[in-house]
């Protein structure tokens, strides 16, 4: 019995172990949103791109589309609108890209 709680306990300890490394490898970026496919002609779908100013150079995310991103995506569409976002999320790099697959969204007025 002593065996199988300890075997309990190292299971559990190890389930949050891996929650909070998930909850720290998220990250906030803010900075001017613009549509992927309508303002910039650099993806075949809609798509919320955000570029983020990072000293002397301009960094591009690309927000995978999820239920979040979806919600907030009227906003810097039809071509040509732009908004401020604050999108926090999972940022990986995948095919040369930065992509950020969005929790949480927030348009800055």
């Amino acid at each position: 019995m002593k065996k199988l709680f300890s075997m309990l306990a190292v299971a559990v300890a190890f389930s949050f172990l891996g929650l909070a490394a998930h909850a720290a490898a998220d990250k906030t970026i803010k900075g001017e949103a613009q549509c992927g496919k309508c303002s910039l002609k650099e993806t075949p779908a809609c798509q919320a791109v955000v570029k983020v100013k990072d000293g002397d150079k301009t960094v591009t995310y690309y927000v995978e589309q999820n239920d979040v991103a979806k919600k907030t995506h009227g906003k810097i569409c039809p071509a040509g609108s732009k908004a401020v976002f604050e999108v926090t999320g999972d940022v990986k790099e995948k095919d040369g890209k930065m992509v950020i697959t969005p929790t949480k969204i927030e348009v800055v007025e």
